[in-house]
């Protein structure tokens, strides 16, 4: 018997994602379902998706629900599972407002990278959210990046994700991205890499584009804007653990601009908007046909 499920659509910098609320857990969502309904052409359409289940009720997460009462169970728009999505973690939250669970203000949500603490700003326009990301992993092993014949040194910075870093001479020669960038060494990410290319747009201001692991060039990467961030600091010299001060960097990419600080205590935090675009339902009979 078909049953329906209600959905909805969100973005924060135009990094979109289908959002399926599921408090208690019930909805079965393999990897072929999830790429079904991530599907810009046959599905709904996103960047990945976001499972919107109470801690308590998830396997991953029980052990965070004294933490946290919402976990975000985060897929890749192939279905593959991530640890962190910065952009969604604020669509999370915008959701979870949207939807009468909370109110403005601070809040804890349990990710596979860990419990990251939000805020969202009280306003009547919906105000922005800021993220505390956790802190940058900086690994000193050499990396390099390559598109067709352009080849890049790249910072390898991890932020519950992995993340190489290589700064451009212009946003352009990373060609299409349609394809994963190649690196080297090729056990420097087994289990891949998303790889931002960064370009100075003025001082503490860059700009970049990313290839997503899972989901392709996309409009942006919350994770990746922090990695870009810290990435800057070093090359400009900046350790906020080694000055004693805030350094904070303004990071445009494809979908808006979005504000990364990193503390002295080595904890960053994100701001950006997050939007709620739509809800509706879909049908399980679909759900099934479209991932056989």
């Amino acid at each position: 018997m078909s049953t329906r499920i209600a959905f909805l659509k969100g973005h924060g910098t135009e990094n979109d994602f289908v959002i399926i609320p599921d408090p208690d857990n019930a909805i079965e969502l393999p990897p072929a379902a999830v790429a079904a309904l991530c599907d810009r052409r046959a599905g709904i359409g996103g960047d990945g998706l976001l499972h919107v289940v109470r801690s308590a009720a998830h396997p991953e997460a029980r052990h965070l629900a004294d933490r946290a009462e919402w976990f975000m169970d985060y897929r890749n728009g192939d279905g593959s599972i991530a640890e962190m999505c910065g952009n969604g973690v604020r669509v999370f939250a915008r959701y979870l407002q949207h939807a009468g669970h909370i109110d403005a203000g601070d809040l804890a949500v349990a990710t596979r990278g860990g419990v990251k603490t939000v805020h969202i700003a009280k306003t009547e326009s919906g105000g922005e959210i800021t993220v505390g990301m956790g802190k940058a992993h900086l690994s000193g092993d050499d990396v390099t990046v390559s598109v067709d014949d352009h080849e890049w040194p790249a910072l390898n910075v991890n932020m519950g994700n992995p993340h190489a870093v290589a700064f451009v001479d212009d946003l352009s020669d990373a060609g299409h991205l349609h394809a994963p960038p190649l690196y080297s060494p090729a056990t420097a990410y087994p289990d891949g890499v998303n790889v931002e290319f960064v370009v100075d747009r003025g001082p503490r201001h860059v700009a970049m584009r990313v290839h997503e692991r899972g989901a392709g060039e996309t409009r942006s990467c919350g994770t990746g804007t922090c990695a870009v961030a810290v990435a800057a600091a070093r090359r400009d010299g900046v350790d906020p653990a080694a000055t004693g001060a805030p350094v904070t960097y303004t990071v445009d990419v494809l979908g808006g601009r979005l504000v990364i600080t990193e503390r002295p205590d080595g904890e960053i935090e994100m701001t950006g908007p997050a939007v709620i675009v739509a809800e509706g339902e879909f049908t399980s009979e679909w759900l099934e046909t479209a991932s056989a």
